[in-house]
């Protein structure tokens, strides 16, 4: 995750260097635990394929609270609790009082569909220090992609029960063809109701997600994109506005914003290049772990194809921390190896390879990752030798 309005920040003088360990160095992650598999939408996107079904064999009460001891055992202290729709499972609140008590960071991931009056007073007894709400475009965009009609309204409606309540609340839109026009729409949404945070996610291919990958934003249209989150987080950052902007799933988006303070703020370009080294890029595997429903742990919510063990046989710390398997090894080099244009491109110690689900997508796990919106050119790569051709026989 590109934290971007902390960043600017940073460079404005307004407040302190993000806090980093060194790129991958063996740290506690952020971990993000999917309670449940099911799901009251099928939006296209899903990358746990999630349904309106109860799934077999998830962590019962006991285990689940078992595992929130292993996890502060190991030094884990940010909790972002996801589903499928987590506000189906009849204990959430009762897991998050238990990991809010134990000193966590507790976020929520949501639709939001299912948050109304009658739940809001409870949400707001929990104290989520977050609660994200998905919102991928305006009505008929949204509710299309989410397979639901009325979703958006509903949606809509809980972001704006959160912060009557005075929920500090994130608006999280994944990129697609069908939406990257309505960005500024939906900048406006988050103005309209009081929105700190606003996440953009590019589209990673996993799970339904991978069969809906026609739908991937253009190269352009990502980085038309990225360049409007951009100014729109200077432009708070000028004017006092608390709002927070961060993109995910492209790490390239780092060497973008490098280039837009090279053109815009060019005497603090040194200061952020520097940052961005130290912050190091793609983190699947050290700085983020997910734990299934099932109890499965994966190197990140899009690696769902390779567990490295199931926390109900095998703690947490000693799966992530004391025995790492081969692939948590190799995706902790830092900058990893890959092949194809990342093996040349200059950029590899800020980015470290983008997301290596996408490249496992496109056929070589350790290859050059199809999302990146760069430029042979922006990489440095060099030009090919073109054999010329002869007009004459």
């Amino acid at each position: 995750m590109l934290r971007i309005s902390q960043y600017l920040r940073t460079l404005a003088g307004k407040c302190p260097p993000p806090r980093t360990s060194p790129p991958g160095k063996e740290r506690p992650p952020v971990v993000i635990w999917n309670l449940l598999r099911r799901c009251n939408l099928t939006c296209k996107h899903c990358y746990a394929t999630s349904a309106d079904s109860v799934f077999r064999d998830e962590l019962d009460t006991p285990a689940a609270l078992q595992v929130i001891d292993d996890l502060h055992a190991a030094g884990v202290r940010v909790l972002i609790l996801s589903g499928g729709e987590p506000l189906l499972r009849a204990d959430l609140f009762q897991l998050s009082a238990y990991a809010r008590d134990k000193g966590f960071f507790v976020a929520l991931s949501s639709n939001g569909t299912l948050i109304d009056e009658h739940n809001i007073q409870q949400i707001t007894d929990a104290r989520f220090d977050y609660v994200g709400i998905s919102i991928d475009g305006l009505q008929a965009t949204h509710d299309a992609f989410r397979q639901l009609q009325g979703s958006f309204q509903r949606s809509m409606h809980a972001i704006r029960l959160c912060r009557e309540a005075g929920i500090r609340v994130g608006l999280r839109t994944t990129l697609t063809q069908e939406n990257h026009g309505q960005l500024p729409q939906l900048l406006a949404l988050m103005r309209d109701y009081d929105v700190q945070k606003f996440y953009l996610s590019h589209l990673n291919y996993s799970g339904r997600g991978k069969r809906s990958r026609q739908l991937d934003a253009h190269r352009q249209m990502s980085r038309d994109a990225m360049t409007l989150i951009f100014q729109q987080a200077w432009h708070d950052i000028e004017n006092g506005v608390d709002s927070d902007f961060v993109s995910g799933n492209n790490d390239a988006d780092a060497v973008l914003l490098l280039q837009w303070v090279h053109q815009h703020l060019p005497e603090h370009y040194p200061q952020l290049e520097h940052l961005l080294h130290g912050w190091g890029g793609n983190a699947s595997g050290s700085g983020i772990a997910n734990i299934d429903n099932t109890g499965e742990v994966h190197p990140d919510t899009y690696w769902w194809q390779h567990s490295v063990g199931n926390v109900r046989n095998t703690t947490f710390r000693q799966l992530w921390l004391d025995r790492p398997d081969p692939l948590l090894l190799r995706l902790r080099e830092h900058p990893r190896t890959i092949g194809g244009r990342c093996a040349e491109c200059r950029w590899l110690p800020i980015c470290n390879g983008n997301t290596r689900t996408r490249a496992w997508a496109n056929g070589d796990l350790w290859g050059p990752d199809p999302g990146c919106h760069l430029s042979d050119a922006e990489i440095a790569l060099q030009p090919r030798n073109l054999i010329p051709c002869s007009t004459t026989r």
